[in-house]
């Protein structure tokens, strides 16, 4: 049996066909995740579905790829294949965005089928490209190969090149496309990337009907992309959208109600800053890390730290409460500061700013502080190596005596697992750990102390506090509605060795989402 006769005018383009479709894989998983966080979020569980899905389909294409290839060893099919995947991948961003927008009303409804069913309908829809992307690299290597004596040859030196693509695929979006273009125009880039592989390949195999009609059916994707794209990523999480910006770390929404700018991260179910020109009292989290010096007493503080700046709301609240503390702002997310000088009133006078990871942070400086304030801990983004006993031994030694730290703490209603687990490792290092619910808000916040301090004598210095203006209404709000109590005896003790952080947050929000409304 004679085996099918070769067709490929140049040889010398699959290896650049190798490397464009290698690039565009890995590419294309990265900037998934980008379009996924700020409906689902980007936690373990969502990297690994993506990456699943990106595996599966791949897999299948390989198979399907060797089984065309040993019966089609043509390079007018590999160059349709890319061209295939180029307009599946320009459509991906608009045929998304009615389902992803439909998964926000699942979660508000908290129907879970619906939502689960989002994120599974979203993940489908790489696997037209992933297919696609996957039959090719067979299907190269038949073309390559010329004879049985240098299949390993012609094999190691595609593989080799694709994997090449794949590093510039891991590396230009994050560095490049994503922060300066953002993810519609990083989809587009890509599209276009394979496009031009496929025209380009189709021509030198002197396919011009085919290649112009590649060319066109791919325009039209193109015009259906912007047409589909047009508007912002993302609808606002309450209020007027102002401003829309992707960096690194976080897809940033600023948007306006009333008097008030807020600032929304990623999937958007919690709100991280708030700035009110015209009040200062914002009823949220940021308010309570002024109660940190009543705990133990000690008076007006002299030097603050916040890990987790964001729009420094926290920093606002503290330098009103005690106008001469100097404090240091740390976010690992610069995007996140030039926001936060530009819309909410975060100038050098209110917090000296550290652009870099807060454990980082501790681990480099000297330097020690009355209150040491923790406001990384809104679900799902609970980084785990600033949730753990070691972390919390490291912020013990920058602490000064009588010094306190805070932690804000996201929660529902109903479910304190992640409140019960940060209490109780917090309480393995501190002698003294309390709990304090914020009534307007889903959060708890923690305060620890190395000082040993009873829980009456806390809720006494409250009480004696609220004569005063502003910390005295938020010591007001402690007493009457926080339910002050101790750390938890049950909670999940995180280490750097085991920190089940996100589990327990994928827990959560499931179960916030299946809850029947009351």
């Amino acid at each position: 049996m004679s085996l099918p006769v070769v067709r490929c005018r140049w040889p010398g383009a699959i290896p650049v066909a190798a490397f464009v479709t290698g690039f565009a894989s890995i590419a294309a998983e990265i900037s998934a995740s980008r379009l996924i966080a700020p409906y689902f979020g980007s936690s373990t569980f969502i990297w690994a579905s993506l990456i699943g899905v990106t595996l599966l389909f791949l897999s299948i294409g390989y198979w399907l790829g060797g089984r065309v290839a040993d019966e089609h060893p043509d390079a007018r099919l590999l160059y349709l294949l890319i061209g295939a995947a180029a307009i599946a991948m320009a459509l991906i961003v608009p045929i998304s965005r009615p389902i992803l927008r439909a998964s926000l009303d699942a979660f508000d409804q908290r129907n879970a089928g619906a939502f689960l069913g989002s994120l599974v309908a979203t993940l489908l829809l790489f696997a037209p490209v992933m297919l696609a992307l996957g039959m090719v690299a067979p299907l190269a290597i038949r073309l390559r190969i010329g004879s049985v004596a240098d299949a390993g040859k012609a094999a190691g030196s595609l593989y080799a090149l694709s994997t090449a693509g794949s590093i510039l695929g891991s590396f230009l979006p994050v560095i490049v496309l994503l922060p300066l273009l953002g993810t519609r125009w990083t989809f587009a880039i890509l599209a276009i990337v394979m496009a031009v592989m496929s025209i380009t390949g189709l021509l030198l195999e002197r396919q011009k009907v085919r290649a112009m009609a590649a060319a066109a059916v791919f325009i039209c994707a193109l015009i259906a992309m912007g047409i589909g794209s047009r508007g912002v990523l993302k609808p606002p999480y309450e209020g007027t959208l102002i401003a829309e910006l992707e960096s690194d770390n976080n897809y940033i929404q600023v948007l306006q109600s009333g008097d008030a700018t807020l600032l929304a991260l990623n999937d958007g179910h919690a709100i991280h800053s708030i700035y009110n020109p015209n009040q200062l009292e914002t009823g949220g989290p940021w308010d309570y890390f002024t109660l940190g010096p009543i705990l133990t007493g000690t008076g007006q503080p002299q030097r603050a730290l916040i890990v987790g700046l964001a729009g420094g709301t926290a920093a606002r609240q503290l330098k009103a409460a005690y106008p001469e503390i100097q404090i240091d702002g740390v976010e690992v997310d610069q995007t996140i500061v030039d926001v936060a000088r530009k819309y909410f009133a975060l100038t050098p006078d209110v917090a000296t700013v550290h652009v870099e990871d807060g454990r980082y942070f501790l681990e480099t400086t000297d330097q020690t502080y009355d209150i040491i304030a923790l406001d990384a801990y809104r679900q799902p983004y609970v980084p785990f190596h600033l949730a753990t006993t070691e972390f919390f031994q490291l912020v013990a030694k920058h602490l000064n005596p009588g010094g306190v730290v805070i932690i804000n703490a996201g929660r529902t209603q109903t479910d304190y697992r992640l409140v019960d687990a940060l209490s109780a490792t917090a309480a393995t290092v501190f002698p003294t750990t309390a709990v304090i619910d914020v009534e307007r808000y889903d959060n708890s916040m923690i305060f620890a102390t190395m000082e040993s301090v009873s829980l009456e004598s806390f809720k006494v210095r409250l009480q004696a506090s609220e004569p005063l203006p502003f910390v005295g209404d938020v010591a007001k709000w402690a007493v009457d509605d926080g339910k002050i109590r101790g750390p938890s005896t049950s909670g999940t003790i995180l280490t750097d060795d085991k920190a089940p952080v996100e589990w327990i947050i994928d827990k959560i929000i499931l179960d916030e989402a299946v809850r029947e409304e009351p």
